[in-house]
């Protein structure tokens, strides 16, 4: 009778069981990939979402930005100062080339006569400056001249000093300008970035999120105090307190109103926050630092319930924003990149302190 058992299977090779197991593995892992492919796709980001990491991205951004400022202030200075070195060089060399053609017009003319002391042979030398760094040499040379190498010895050492200045200057300018640009590319990283996720909005969404304001935060402080008269109809509220210059400023920045933020910029077309607040200031015939976190310390530090209009408004940990405070809780500032300067609540952003410029 015929048999109906199973054939017994013979085990796989070595070999055959390694190909097998890879695979196996293989059209597992390809499964779950397609599995992740159809079911674990990273979804559209909510606005809300959205909205939190463009935050985020500005605040690091704006951040960045009065690094930049800072930093461009000392490189503007350290510009300034290598042109006025070189100024001086100019001037010095000028000098020192009318000293060196005086002697040579007195060693040509005693030349003539015969009498071409010494003194003046090596100050006409191919090298004068060789001769001229034995220290002890006018003295033993005795000439008449001594007066005039004297003053191309002076001359010289003068001009190789602002050389060496310069040059030392030169070098820090340098360093200045790549901390620049290094800067400058964090902030373009950070405002491509926030780019890319406002671009994953609808066009009414970016709408709504550039028309707003700055969320309250839950660390903000209290409300500002209501005492100044808020400005109606765009009218100018009452300044007491710092006179012409505090109403000055608050007008120049309800004149701003509208113009768009510009990382960098001081006006007049444009602004960023710390720009608005110093060409406001400036306005008003006081000299603001450019960057937050020596706007703070610039004037009288005032607490929150002091504030008057006029008055300069820090936000964040970082005193990396600024605002111009103009009564009844209210500021004008310049928020962030893509949006223009407007009015703002003083509690929408975390309090970092206040000063009043003088």
């Amino acid at each position: 009778m015929a048999s109906h058992r199973k054939p017994r299977q013979r085990p796989l090779s070595g070999g055959t069981a390694r190909t097998a197991a890879a695979t196996l593995a293989l059209a597992g892992a390809a499964t779950a990939t397609a599995f992740e492919g159809t079911s674990q796709a990273d979804p559209r980001p909510t606005p809300s979402q959205v909205k939190s990491e463009v935050d985020r991205l500005y605040e690091e951004a704006e951040a960045a930005t009065e690094q930049y400022n800072g930093a461009k202030e000392k490189a503007d200075e350290a510009e300034r100062a290598l042109t006025g070195l070189r100024e001086e060089t100019a001037r010095k060399a000028d000098q020192l080339n009318t000293a060196r053609s005086a002697l040579g017009t007195l060693a040509a003319s005693q030349y003539r006569s015969g009498s071409l002391g010494t003194a003046v042979q090596l100050a006409l030398a191919a090298d004068p400056q060789e001769y001229l760094s034995q220290a002890s040499f006018i003295t033993r040379a005795g000439d008449r001249n001594a007066a005039g190498i004297t003053t191309v010895r002076r001359r010289l050492d003068e001009v190789g000093k602002l050389r060496e200045q310069a040059a030392g200057q030169l070098a820090d300018l340098r360093a200045k300008q790549d901390e620049l640009s290094a800067h400058k590319a964090v902030i373009e990283d950070k405002l491509t970035a926030a780019k890319r996720l406002l671009a994953k909005l609808t066009a009414e969404e970016r709408a709504a999120y550039e028309a707003e304001t700055p969320a309250a935060s839950p660390a903000a402080s209290p409300a500002a105090p209501k005492s100044s008269t808020p400005p109606p109809g765009g009218h100018l509220p009452a300044v007491a307190g710092e006179g012409s210059r505090a109403a000055r400023a608050v007008a120049f920045a309800y004149g701003a109103i509208g113009k768009p933020y510009v990382w960098g910029a001081t006006g007049p077309g444009s602004f960023d926050c710390s720009g608005l607040t110093q060409a406001a200031w400036r306005s008003a015939g006081v000299s603001l630092p450019r960057t937050t976190y020596t706007q703070i310390n610039a004037g009288r530090r005032v607490s929150r319930d002091q504030l008057a209009p006029g008055d300069l408004v820090f936000f964040y940990s970082g005193v990396t924003h600024v605002g111009l405070y103009i009564g009844n809780g209210q500021m004008i500032h310049a928020p962030r990149p893509g949006s223009t300067v407007r009015l703002a609540p003083v509690d929408s952003m975390p309090w970092a302190g206040a000063s009043r410029p003088a």
